[in-house]
């Protein structure tokens, strides 16, 4: 090819090309969109040796197994299973020694007048990156933004083409397959939230890492990990739960994290519109959390991701410099309570008026895309390291002119304290930990949870350096045992 990025046209013409691919194109849900360009980029006998469409659900059903949701990554996966069985079954003998064969399905709904919401799907590839290689997968959640939905099956048709490229061209090279997926459509058009490789083709590659590219190469506003670290689209943990947010850059997580967090869900669970049910709990951290310099620390990030699993909790990365930015998201998959845990400081960096000179209403309009839905912030006291005071949400030290503001919303229960905490976490700054726990300082293992403990000596994380004269799992099974402080009220 002499574009360093070809059309669309020019990429399926390339693949018809190539007489070494070959292989099944099934899409159920906006036409044949991705079948199309084969054709009319010309010499598609090249590449396609079947095309189907099975929209009946009995007909799908009977052909791929019954599925509890026809839009669902196990819809997708029983498509690629099927498709690719049953091409390699058929033609191997004849053309295997030469052909790498390959499975594209794709299962979407489209814009509906009855539906509010952009088209969303599934789609993926199942291929050998050699002949007769065992096949590698990549499986894609998309959402297509046109408001038109014709449009939305043109981007469709586009984003099918560049995944069948990138796989075979680019699988070398994860982050730029990633970029590529947007060629020819760009972030206004499509987004791309969920992308999980597997297979030989894909040796070493860390999905916690490409989601994060999926973030830092802006193809979606957040990626959400459970806390086995399988990555999930946000829909599949959020629909119509109640959320608990702690925002942090966990480096690293500290008893002081976890103090904040359960305080807030002692009073998160107890709320009218949440009582009875089991909240989702997410830690989140931005863009900027991750930053050193100007580029992202990859390495850091998984040692972050690393101590939250092994806590149990998720994890959601997110571009959403500002709260309101991430309540906002919430919403598209919950219509139930959103708790914040925040602390002291927090709540002064969020009514900075300097934060917002770019929105037209200022900081009142923060607030109000802040709380316009059902949103309340409980706020965590913080000691003044220099007179020892404990201050509270009803004492920050903000502006005078903006506490009638804190007023207004501490009065209408937007805002609230949280009320049980332990006075030992409020000594605790994450920052003397990360300094702590780089010169081999071992006071470090008091201020941080023994299973985060454990992972960051044992993993060596965030430049971990043993404590001089000493073991340091002897130093951890000290600190293993020492019993928590009691808790405040």
């Amino acid at each position: 090819m002499t574009s360093e990025r070809p059309t669309t046209r020019q990429k399926a013409l390339h693949l018809n090309l190539d007489d070494r691919k070959y292989g099944v194109i099934a899409e159920i849900g906006a036409g044949q969109e991705v079948a199309r360009w084969f054709f009319v980029a010309g010499r598609a006998a090249g590449t396609v040796a079947k095309t189907i469409s099975a929209y009946d659900m009995e007909v799908s059903d009977g052909i791929y197994g019954r599925a509890h949701r026809y839009v669902s990554r196990e819809r997708l996966e029983s498509m690629l299973r099927h498709e690719f069985e049953q091409l390699v079954g058929r033609l191997d003998a004849k053309r295997g020694e030469q052909t790498s064969f390959f499975a594209f399905a794709d299962t979407v709904a489209t814009r509906r007048a009855d539906r509010p919401g952009p088209g969303e799907g599934w789609m993926g590839i199942r291929f050998q990156h050699a002949p007769r290689a065992e096949p590698s997968e990549i499986l894609v959640h998309v959402s297509m933004l046109d408001r038109v939905r014709v449009h939305e099956q043109e981007t469709l048709g586009v984003a099918g083409i560049n995944l069948i490229y990138g796989a075979f061209y680019l699988h070398d090279d994860p982050p730029t397959l990633i970029a590529s997926l947007l060629d020819m459509l760009g972030r206004e058009r499509i987004e791309v939230d969920v992308i999980k490789f597997c297979g030989p083709a894909f040796e070493g590659v860390d999905n916690r890492l490409m989601s994060l590219q999926l973030v830092e190469q802006g193809l979606c506003d957040a990626a959400m990990f459970l806390a086995n670290g399988e990555v999930v689209q946000p829909s599949e943990v959020l629909y119509k739960r109640p959320v608990l947010v702690e925002r942090g850059a966990f480096r690293p997580v500290t008893n002081l994290t976890l103090d904040m967090l359960e305080g807030a869900r002692q009073q998160f669970v107890a709320e009218p519109g949440v009582a009875g049910q089991d909240p989702v709990i997410l830690l989140e951290m931005t863009l900027r959390d991750l930053t050193e310099g100007t580029s992202i620390a990859h390495t850091d990030f998984l040692a972050r991701v690393d101590l939250l699993r092994a806590l149990g909790h998720g994890a959601l990365v997110s571009r959403f410099a500002r709260y309101f930015g991430l309540v906002e998201f919430l919403y598209r998959y919950t219509d139930k309570p959103i708790g914040l845990a925040v602390g002291v400081p927090g709540v002064r960096a969020i009514v900075d008026e300097a934060f917002y000179e770019d929105l037209p209403g200022r900081l009142i309009e923060s607030c109000g895309r802040l709380f316009k839905h059902n949103v309340k912030m409980y706020v965590y006291p913080w000691r003044d390291p220099e007179s020892g005071r404990v201050v509270t949400i009803d004492d920050v030290p903000v502006p005078d002119s903006i506490r009638p503001l804190l007023a207004f919303l501490r009065g209408h229960g937007y805002v609230e304290p949280i009320g049980c905490w332990q006075d030992s976490c409020l000594d605790v700054d994450a920052a003397q930990v990360l300094a702590r726990i780089q010169r081999g300082d071992p006071s470090w293992e008091d201020m941080v949870p023994p299973a985060v403990a454990r992972a960051i000596r044992e993993e060596r994380l965030f430049g971990c350096v043993p404590p001089p004269g000493g073991s340091a799992v002897a130093a951890g099974a000290q600190a293993s045992a020492r019993a928590p402080s009691p808790r405040s009220a």
